[in-house]
């Protein structure tokens, strides 16, 4: 295949993963790393080993802490186990049960509202504080997905300037 079909599809996918960091629809960090692993086998860019490990591990990492950092956050703002429980749970069912784009997100809200109500029937403000407390968590863990994709479109527009 040319090099720059190969490097203009790395690009794409660099970008349209940097797109998916924030419109849930697409996995955005894995496909910007695949856009990183094609320009680097690809085309036999002279781009250091340790960018791919260490964009795999930061990847790896965003994907476990997508689920961890709301949790965290939720009780941070007031919420009980029970909340962050629920906000796993319902992160989870949301993605694969909520047939819209932003089904997990809304999964992840009634989750901590659940699982908070669950725990004290009769403060729904504290449910309310809990939710909050998610959604922060949620704007945190997409910008580190943000950042991760647009460091790896850098290394890669760098490498090619």
């Amino acid at each position: 295949m040319d090099h720059g079909i190969i490097v203009l599809i790395s690009l794409v996918l660099l970008l349209v993963g940097l797109l998916g960091t924030f419109l849930p629809v697409l996995p955005g960090l894995l496909l910007s790393l695949c856009g990183l692993l094609i320009y680097k086998f690809g085309t036999d860019a002279p781009l250091s080993m340790a960018y791919i490990w260490i964009f795999s591990f930061l990847t790896l990492a965003a994907v476990v802490l997508n689920y961890i950092i709301p949790a965290r956050t939720t009780r941070k703002y007031g919420g009980t186990r029970w909340g962050s429980i629920g906000s796993v749970l319902g992160t989870f069912f949301g993605l694969f049960f909520i047939p819209i784009p932003f089904g997990f997100l809304i999964g992840m809200f009634l989750g901590v509202f659940v699982g908070e109500l669950l725990h004290d029937r009769s403060d729904t403000k504290k449910a309310l504080r809990s939710m909050k407390g998610a959604l922060i968590g949620f704007f945190y863990g997409t910008g580190f997905n943000f950042v991760v994709a647009l460091a790896m479109l850098f290394v890669v527009v760098y490498d090619l300037f």
